[in-house]
């Protein structure tokens, strides 16, 4: 008996046949006054999670009964029709997620806002026999009559014309980026992957966008980091919007070539971007719903804009964390955060105490060894240590299945953050058995290991607190192998000008001291840019809501109108920027409110906008 036989042994369907099925009774179920055929199609411990489709809010609801009754509050309004699979995508098959075995399954379907999609993923109800929902996600794709300028609707206007008497299109280019006579609509607030991602998204959907960052040079703020920096993941997983990367690209993407790859994407996606522009701060104006913003620009004077929207765009890795360690002032030499350090080659034959062992301070330790420094890592925390391959790839495995990227990002949207957590626990089981040897070596040598909350791995650690692991590229097998030093924070009695006096009384030299100390969170930058007014109405940023499911604030409208966020993996920023453009996109034509409607303890809002 096959794989697909021994799935549906007592089943009447194949996967398609049963997929159907279901989503025409879901729909026949959404018009239905008797909510007891909804409950027919969902198992108990289901989950729904709505990307704007039904809501116009990012959210997840847990629990059948939650669920119907979030459906039929949201549903009249939302009218979905036409939900069926969809023949363009990845047709409905046999998948193990979070260790069940299902029917997973991409459908479409057209809403009162536009057309949109989803995923369903059926299994056997253990109670009747029959199959129901485990899990449902919901996405708006697109806003009817307010479609992205791409494909069939691509430009065709004045700009594009050969209009021999006007301005041509670099003529305008330059007069779009000047914004000598207007506002932006929206600010963007760094100009790395996410403001690079967000603006791409909004310019799309005709929305007058600007970046600005304080760098002298788009892609600077990779470019200008440590010397042996390369991306940790794969490339098929770091695309930007609407541009995927060169078939040729490495494995592993470096620091320069994805400078270079970001000053290429603004030019090419037309976006507006102001270089060496630190954004000073802003204060919002209830009754005009604007902003009024401080711009410092490169010359040394000032501009302020006016624009409605502020996207704060400068990643879970903004203000270096400097954090006071007592005696480190007596230090004589330098003491530089990871974010200033050059390259190894300048430290050959010198002492150098590394604080920190996540990617930054393993990659510094390894740089610093590789150029003939005398390396100790100093360790503050246990850390969680993956090997680069193929342990902190698990996570992407689906990017190699052979769907299409579009398909592979839909079916991660899809997955909610409980199934999430057992996958990752799962994943973090398999690389411990993986890298049993380093693991093993690492102990020995006196590192102290950590493999998450509830065993959950270095995903949901960056998910958490945006670090506190390192993907194993040879500094590691260093430690183990006892090439680079290690000694535990809480052993150093104290600094001194030529190093750390341990407590048992031996001296570490050191001629230089990184700090690898990670990066303070966008909840500190709010409330040092915004106030502490504008701070405290937001609320934390990053992080798990354990009652709504979602990271904080992120990708979603915020307690403060007209203020959003983005932030996170490349992945992350392509996926979801384009619910967070979709948001804005909606309340400039006023279909939704620019405030974040409060949410009920499951999950739902007691104010339901969806469909205008």
């Amino acid at each position: 008996m096959d794989e697909e036989q021994s799935m549906l042994v007592g089943l009447e369907d194949s996967p398609v046949r049963a997929v159907d099925r279901w989503l025409a009774d879901f729909e026949s179920a959404l018009s239905d006054s008797d909510p007891r055929a909804l409950e027919a199609l969902f198992l108990r411990n289901s989950h729904w999670r709505d990307l704007l489709a039904f809501t116009w809010n990012v959210q997840t609801i847990s629990g059948m009964t939650k669920i119907v009754k979030a459906l039929k509050q949201y549903g009249p309004r939302a009218r979905p029709v036409g939900i069926k699979t969809d023949p363009r995508r990845t047709p409905p098959r046999l998948v193990t997620r979070a260790g069940t075995e299902g029917i997973e399954a991409i459908f479409e379907f057209t809403s009162a806002s536009g057309p949109a999609e989803g995923v369903l993923r059926l299994i056997r109800d253990e109670e009747d026999g029959t199959v129901k929902a485990w899990t449902l996600l919901t996405a708006l794709s697109e806003i009817e009559g307010f479609e992205a300028a791409v494909g069939d609707a691509r430009p065709t206007g004045q700009s594009y014309s050969r209009d021999f008497q006007g301005p041509n299109w670099f003529d305008q280019r330059q007069s779009s980026v000047a914004y000598a006579d207007r506002d932006p609509t929206v600010l963007v607030v760094g100009g790395g992957h996410a403001g690079l991602s967000i603006a791409a998204q909004l310019t799309q959907l005709q929305i007058d966008t600007l970046i600005v960052d304080r760098e002298e040079r788009i892609g600077d703020n990779w470019r200008n980091r440590y010397h042996a920096l390369t991306l940790h993941n794969q490339v098929q997983v770091n695309h930007l919007p609407y541009l995927p990367f060169p078939p040729n690209w490495p494995t592993y993407i470096p620091k320069d070539k994805i400078a270079g790859w970001f000053e290429a994407y603004v030019e090419i996606m037309e976006l507006n971007f102001w270089t060496g522009t630190e954004f000073a701060g802003g204060s919002y104006d209830e009754q005009d719903e604007r902003w009024s913003v401080m711009l410092r620009l490169p010359d040394g004077g000032t501009r302020e804009i006016h624009p409605r929207h502020i996207i704060m765009a400068t990643g879970v890795s903004g203000v270096p964390n400097r954090p006071n360690i007592p005696s480190l002032t007596d230090f004589a030499g330098p003491v530089l955060h990871s974010s200033e350090f050059g390259e190894g080659a300048d430290w050959v034959d010198s002492n150098v105490l590394v604080v920190g062992t996540g990617n930054s301070g393993h990659d510094i330790a390894q740089d610093l060894y590789s150029h003939g420094a005398n390396v100790t890592m100093v360790q503050r925390n246990p850390t969680l240590i993956v090997n680069i391959e193929p342990s902190a790839q698990l996570p992407y495995a689906l990017y190699d299945e052979g769907p299409s990227l579009a398909d592979c990002d839909l079916i991660t949207t899809s997955m909610p953050l409980k199934l999430m957590r057992k996958t990752h626990q799962q994943i973090t089981e398999q690389a411990k058995a993986l890298d049993r040897d380093l693991l093993d070596g690492l102990t020995r040598a006196g590192f102290k290991l950590d493999f998450g909350t509830d065993g959950t791995g270095w995903q949901f650690k960056y998910l958490e607190r945006g670090g506190g692991y390192y993907f194993n590229v040879g500094c590691s097998d260093l430690i183990a192998d006892g090439n680079i030093g290690l000694i535990q924070f809480f052993d150093i009695d104290k600094f001194v000008a030529d190093g750390a006096r341990m407590r048992n009384g031996d001296m570490r030299a050191a001629d230089l001291i990184v700090l690898a100390t990670g990066f303070k969170g966008q909840d500190y930058l709010v409330r040092k840019l915004f106030g502490d007014d504008v701070a405290d109405r937001v609320g934390p940023i990053w992080g798990f809501d354990p009652e709504q499911q979602e990271l904080r604030n992120l990708w979603t409208r915020t307690g403060q109108p007209g203020l959003w966020f983005i932030a996170g993996s490349f992945a992350q920023c392509r996926i979801y920027s384009k619910y967070l453009a979709l948001q804005i996109k909606a309340c400039n034509e006023g279909m939704i409110p620019l405030t974040r409607p409060a949410l009920t303890g499951d999950g739902s809002s007691p104010v339901v906008s969806a469909g205008g």
